[in-house]
């Protein structure tokens, strides 16, 4: 590995020549002799790898046969061992994945998702900071306010977990759920900035056990929150619309916090049976089949709706979809 890397550098530097010349030139001192003499004997055909279209495909193509496959523990343990050297890349994230697993997958089981969708999930979990390795360790150990360049830096890693695990087709919905792990409801997170509508509630969830678990260790530019502060600013979170309420109450829950399940706050300040009737009415519902379908009076309903009327500021339906489109309600 160690001559191939000085390969790599020569040959872009000198060509072909300049490759063979430093390999010689430091054959018996810096480099093996018998490695030297190897690629001596064939040059052109060891330095052909490089700027090869596809290295996976090239790494695919020449693994022997019987092909071996992963089933689901392995598969499993292939993404801890993703994670377990993710967390090695900064002083301050040790044991960050399995935490963040932990949390997620009891979350999940809260939430009562779909066994089917909770393979994926957990290997997002174990993975979701695999693009941690694409970043300087020097920035994420830095102890002060990162620069323009640094933060850019950081904002792209869910994009390279993202790519790293869609490589494998089988990884993909994995590697979209990893992408997502520093996005908020506001659109306030990265890499993307998507808001609500574009998330998923797995992906919410994955997020959200990664604030907390985070919040929970130290990091280069603070210390650990105890407890009752993280418990404390996750709620905040879901109060100012950056975390799904969902997510923050079973993840709360999951770490053992006892405190009163968080209400989300709609906008206008909405009751939760006022955004059930502007949901229907928004998509085209009329009083009589909103009140059928949630099981209230049609007077109730439209009482609801005035309310709706009133509390956003609008006189008409039409004026009502366009809230909820532009508030993420539906």
């Amino acid at each position: 590995m160690h001559l191939c890397n000085e390969l790599e550098i020569h040959y872009r530097l000198g060509g072909r020549a300049g490759a063979v010349a430093m390999a010689r030139q430091r054959s018996g001192t810096e480099l093996e002799p018998a490695l030297v003499s190897a690629f001596c004997s064939d040059p052109d055909g060891v330095l052909g790898a490089v700027g090869r279209a596809s290295l996976w495909d090239d790494l695919l193509a020449v693994e022997p046969e019987p092909h071996r496959l992963a089933d689901d523990a392995a598969l499993l343990e292939a993404a801890r061992v993703m994670g377990d050297f993710a967390d090695l890349k900064s002083i301050n994230q040790a044991g960050h994945s399995t935490t963040v697993e932990a949390l997620t997958m009891d979350g999940a089981e809260r939430l009562r998702l779909d066994p089917a969708d909770c393979l994926m999930l957990r290997v997002a979990a174990l993975a979701q900071d695999l693009g941690r390795v694409a970043v300087s360790a020097a920035i994420w150990d830095k102890p002060g306010p990162l620069n323009d360049s640094e933060w850019e830096a950081v904002r792209l890693h869910p994009y390279y977990s993202e790519r790293l695990l869609s490589r494998a087709p089988s990884l993909a919905r994995a590697g979209q759920l990893a992408g997502m792990h520093h996005e908020r409801v506001d659109g306030s997170g990265y890499h993307r900035g998507t808001r609500a509508a574009a998330q998923s509630i797995a992906g919410g969830l994955l997020a959200t056990a990664d604030v907390y678990a985070a919040m929970r260790q130290a990091r280069a530019h603070r210390p650990a929150l105890d407890l009752d502060q993280a418990a404390a600013e996750l709620r905040r979170m879901a109060r100012d619309g950056k975390l799904e309420t969902t997510a923050v109450n079973a993840v709360l829950a999951a770490s053992g916090d006892k405190g009163r399940p968080e209400r989300r706050r709609w906008p206008a300040d909405l009751t939760d049976r006022e955004v059930d009737v502007l949901r229907r009415i928004a998509v085209g519902g009329s009083i009589q089949t909103a009140a059928a379908d949630l099981h209230l009076a049609p007077k109730t309903v439209d009482f609801h709706l005035q309310n709706i009327y009133s509390k956003v500021g609008i006189t008409s339906r039409a004026a009502a979809t366009l809230f909820a489109i532009q508030n993420d309600l539906l």
